[in-house]
């Protein structure tokens, strides 16, 4: 990084107390990114590792309300820092950010700060110094927000993207995270798998031995889906018996061996085999279909993978289908 990244940085409140030696050494352990306006940088509820400070431009920040509305909180400009409680707290993204003009942004890695804790502790305490002053000073400032979350709650905040009886991601959310996701891999040139799920025989299920079994039997299958699925995958409820698996950086052949393992998995269930009526197994049909092999944006992918899903149940059920 140049004279000028030194100049800027120096001039960051967070950095404020850094000698220049130590803004030099500070600024081995940046990552430079560019993002374009519109363009989401993190998700409400995705894991993040990184702080990020912004060099130019303009970075939104929202947050999901009940209805499922998007709510604008606050915006950081030029020397604004953001992103630190994913470090500290190990935790999901609280909120979402985005860039509402292309902007440049400074980040730095959780893994990295630890290290630098380690290499220059004097560094690290000036600025986790910085850091607690200016976060306790913008929590000041936005009453408005801190009164909203007293009224909804953080229950009421993860409804509004968690389907509330599995946990898992709702179609709110899904939807989202499909633009967003294959946008990413449009730009980046790296395959993106999608999976629709139904559990076989539901309906019948749920007629034969109520609503509280076909529950259970729900929260059964996540279990079995959190398994298998990797970190960075993401499962959500599209409605009723319905899933969906989106699984970045992962090509057809891939996502078929992971969804076969959990149809395998799924097999092994005894939740039913006690029971009197005529479906005594739970089992799932599985559809696929992957970005940019089976096509070239979201709409003709997620075509393919429904009519995988189609010729799952046509087989039989209890299977996993690759679009052709």
């Amino acid at each position: 990084m140049t004279t000028a990244t030194a100049q800027f940085l120096k001039k960051v409140d967070l950095l404020s107390l850094l000698s220049e030696e130590e803004v030099q050494s500070f600024m081995e352990f940046l990552q430079t990114i560019d993002i374009e306006e519109g363009e989401t940088l993190f998700r409400e509820g995705e894991e993040g590792h990184e702080l990020y400070i912004v060099k130019s431009g303009k970075i939104r920040v929202a947050i999901s309300l009940p209805d499922g509305r998007k709510k604008d909180i606050t915006e950081f400009m030029p020397g604004d820092f953001f992103g630190e409680m994913s470090i500290f707290e190990n935790a999901p993204r609280s909120a979402t950010c985005y860039a509402s003009e292309n902007s440049t942004l400074y980040s730095l890695r959780g893994s990295d700060f630890f290290r630098l804790m380690e290499d220059w502790p004097s560094l690290a305490i000036k600025i986790m110094y910085r850091m607690s002053r200016i976060t306790t000073r913008r929590l000041r400032h936005t009453g408005e927000f801190l009164s909203d979350m007293v009224l909804w709650g953080e229950r009421a905040r993860k409804r509004a993207i968690t389907d509330e009886l599995t946990g898992v991601y709702n179609r709110h959310f899904l939807e989202d995270s499909l633009e967003n996701q294959f946008r990413r891999a449009r730009e980046s040139g790296n395959p993106l798998s999608l999976v629709m799920v139904d559990l076989d025989h539901f309906r019948s299920i749920n007629e034969t031995y109520g609503h509280e079994a076909g529950d259970g039997i729900l929260l059964a299958a996540v279990r079995v889906f959190r398994r298998y699925l990797r970190e960075g995958d993401i499962v959500a409820r599209y409605g009723g018996d319905e899933f969906t698996f989106l699984m970045p950086h992962t090509k057809s052949d891939e996502a078929h061996d992971i969804a076969q393992r959990i149809c395998d998995g799924m097999k092994s269930l005894d939740i039913l085999q006690d029971k009197s009526g005529s479906v005594t197994r739970v089992t799932t049909s599985m559809g696929i279909a992957s970005f940019p092999e089976n096509g070239p944006d979201l709409r003709a992918v997620m075509k393919k993978a429904d009519e995988a899903l189609y010729r799952a149940k046509e087989l039989g059920r209890n299977r996993v289908v690759s679009a052709m």
